[in-house]
């Protein structure tokens, strides 16, 4: 009977070591590369892209910018209250970049940054 007894104490402690050594792995893992899965999707939320071109529209709501060239591409941007502003008034034919984050399927413009506006003759 006291065999049993100790090879059950003998099990327990085995299974309790392993359990105690999985949960450690992973806690180990994130540490040691220096992220979490909690901080890696808040630095994904908290990317932000640029985007320079001109303005084709505008409204409160949003912002439409074209970039001309080989690669044309034209992107519409949410402003919000959250959109700051610099470098002037955003205005049609303006030169800006657009600093935005993605938020699900919609571009979120965080800064514009209009340029200063080129002299007659020269090119943008």
């Amino acid at each position: 009977m006291m065999k049993q007894g100790r090879r059950a104490i003998a099990l327990f402690a085995l299974i309790a070591m392993v359990a105690m050594a999985a949960t450690a792995v992973p806690a180990l893992a994130a540490r040691k590369s220096g992220t979490s899965t909690a901080t890696a999707s808040a630095k994904a939320k908290q990317t932000t892209r640029q985007f320079t071109g001109v303005v084709t529209a505008l409204d409160k709501t949003s912002l439409t910018v074209e970039k001309g060239g080989k690669n044309a591409r034209t992107l519409v941007f949410t402003r919000s209250g959250e959109t700051r502003t610099v470098g002037g008034d955003i205005e049609k034919d303006r030169r800006v970049t657009v600093h935005y984050r993605a938020d699900g399927r919609e571009l979120v413009a965080v800064r514009v940054v209009v340029k200063p506006a080129s002299a007659p003759g020269e090119e943008r």
